[in-house]
């Protein structure tokens, strides 16, 4: 055995492995990145491991693994579990052989995510089990009974870390050598395998029959503590539980009790908690899951115990908790809910706003830039899609009108161009969304006879999640080269009209091709292509001549970080310049140089 320093992730990753997974898959998505890197980096034997297209597609890659009684782990964020939620709803009905579990990292906050939705809801929602880690310790060991309990109930099982657990560190014990379990393989059965309305009604009535013998099971799960004595309780679960702890170490007079596994709801472990209380706090995080299930509990039972949490207005109905939030509601609570008894914070310094931008010298202000300069005077829609390039919104570029989810802006200018036909639709996509769920949104155009500019942002990475390989990188999970595909070939064979490659840091030939295409009716492409900034610099920095007559258009129309002024004067910054040379063709009087379209 040996120790290893690792983060919450991390201590998922290396849980999964000691559990004796088979096969790993999943897509990119913060807070859960790195469990499929730690995996790649850690693993033994014959592994597989996957980012998959999209979490569906991963989904169903584990699904037919798991069939065959292979250990099999999936990985996305909250959102990702939507993508995923067609095969996952019916997974749930025909359920499994081998242990598959489902990481859906929340995102509480939200701190990097378009939603705050909460994964204990969706487990409730599609009827399976739900694990809730408090710590990265407590996950490593957590992930492991989580397939056992998969395999003991022939259930895909979710497991719901959040970003606080996902990206903390601490020091788990791990085994020198570990290695995937042996598995006996798919046996064909139409009658288990093919899902049919007759099998989902006799499933869906197996489910409901068995999911209150798992809540009693998990009445006697481990993970399941009550700490203190009294008659008020705490009942709270995830880095709550932590924040929670902390407060209440003090007062031993104050049950707190921990929920690990908050579906199927362990009702006899919260009946025993209940003994003796009169009220309970539920101090959680997003839904109100805890308080609604203790609410039905105790009326069920008819107990007379006040429950006070989200419902009620005692704790915030969105957001993330902290150590200091905990702290001043558990002692409102303990105080009765007296008003201003939370902490004094009125002489804390404010803390400086950090706005999310677009690095200095990424192709995608380039890119966004040149669209905005060819487009002016005409009326335009510019529908996002989320990634790096969703940064294309802030001032001075203001360039993105619309970002609902991965995707959907190019399905949107399709709705803009139908209700406003005199208007130009763009839509713009990264590389790895275009492949993780952008073609379908390109065939709509097509087969539909919408007219649009589709801006396909190629910086050959997923940037955002961190510089993760897609399909058109050239290589995957399993360290293997491979062909790369191109984006260019599928848009030519789906029918798109007119396509055009250009480097967006060519500002002359990129404004001259959003121009070409714009002119033209159908659906059109354009891929702007130039590597990520952080993963391939240039060897030049800009630099400002004495010709500069202080006109500030560099700073006003792009936003480079880099741009600054000193003493009223414009500068830049040696330490964010990458050499880029967008700012040297825009300059009206060429005063600044060192690039390489001089």
């Amino acid at each position: 055995m040996k120790k290893e320093y690792v983060m919450g992730n991390g201590a998922i990753a290396l849980g999964a492995l000691a559990a004796g997974i088979n096969l790993v898959s999943g897509y990119p998505g913060t807070p859960s990145s790195e469990i499929i890197e730690t995996i790649s980096k850690y693993k033994q034997g014959t592994i597989h491991v996957e980012w998959s297209v999209n979490e569906k597609a991963a989904m169903e890659v584990a699904a037919s693994a798991s069939y065959s009684g292979a250990r099999t782990l999936v990985t996305m964020k909250q959102v990702g579990l939507n993508v995923a939620s067609d095969p996952l709803m019916s997974l749930a009905y025909v359920g499994v052989k081998g242990g598959m579990v489902i990481v859906s990292a929340d995102d509480p906050g939200p701190i990097s995510s378009q939603t705050e939705q909460d994964t204990r809801m969706f487990a409730s929602f599609c009827r399976i089990p739900v694990f809730d880690p408090s710590s990265p310790e407590e996950a490593f060991t957590m992930i492991q009974d989580a397939f056992d309990y998969s395999e003991k109930y022939h259930t895909p099982v979710l497991f719901r870390p959040t970003t606080r657990v996902c990206h903390a560190y601490a020091s788990v014990e791990i085994s020198e050598t570990t290695s995937p379990r042996q598995y006996e393989g798919f046996i064909k059965d139409s009658g288990k395998w093919v899902i049919f309305p007759r099998l989902s009604f006799a499933n869906h009535a197996m489910i409901e029959k068995r999911n209150p013998q798992i809540g009693k099971d998990f009445s006697t799960y481990s993970g399941n503590t009550v700490e203190g004595s009294g008659n008020k309780a705490v009942f709270t679960g995830g880095i709550s539980y932590a924040y929670a702890k902390e407060y209440l170490k003090d007062y031993p007079d104050v049950k707190l009790c921990k929920i690990s596994t908050p579906y199927p709801f362990p009702e006899d472990f919260a009946l025993k908690c209940l003994e003796g209380v009169d009220e309970v706090l539920c101090f959680e995080e997003l839904s109100p899951f805890l308080e609604s299930e203790l609410l039905k509990l105790v009326g069920t039972h008819n107990l007379p115990i006040r429950i006070y949490g989200k419902i009620t207005g005692h704790i915030a109905a969105s957001g993330e908790n902290s150590a200091d939030y905990a702290a001043q509601v558990l002692r409102s609570f303990l105080g009765h809910f007296v008003a201003n008894s939370g902490i004094d914070s009125s002489d804390a310094p404010t803390l400086p706003m950090r706005p999310p931008v677009l690095c200095a010298g990424c192709p995608h202000r380039a890119s966004f830039y040149a669209v905005k300069k060819a487009m002016e005077g005409r009326k335009s829609y510019f529908c996002g899609d989320i990634g790096c390039y969703t940064l294309g919104n802030a001032m001075p570029l203001d360039m993105v009108d619309t970002c609902l989810c991965m995707g959907a802006g190019i399905t949107m200018a399709q709705g803009f161009h139908w209700t406003d036909p005199e208007s130009t639709c763009f839509a713009f996509v990264g590389d790895s969304t275009f492949f993780a769920s952008g073609m379908t949104g390109v065939v709509n155009a097509i087969y539909n006879e919408a007219d649009m500019v589709l801006c396909v942002l190629d910086n050959s990475t997923t940037a955002m999640t961190g510089h993760q390989p897609h399909p058109g990188t050239g290589r995957n999970m399993m360290g293997h080269i491979v062909d790369k595909i191109s984006i260019e070939k599928i848009l030519e064979g789906m029918g798109v009209c007119k396509i055009v490659t250009v480097d967006p840091l060519d500002f002359a030939k990129s404004v001259h091709a959003v121009k070409e295409c714009a002119s033209q009716k159908g659906v059109k492409a354009i891929i702007f292509k130039s590597p990520c900034i952080a993963i391939s610099k240039p060897d030049k920095q800009m630099q400002i001549s004495d010709k500069c007559i202080q006109c500030k258009k560099c700073i006003r129309e792009i936003g480079c970080p880099a741009l600054i002024t000193v003493d009223g004067k414009v500068a830049i910054d040696p330490g964010l310049c990458t050499g880029c040379g967008l700012c040297s063709q825009i300059c009206p009087v060429n005063a600044i140089g060192g690039d390489t379209h001089e």
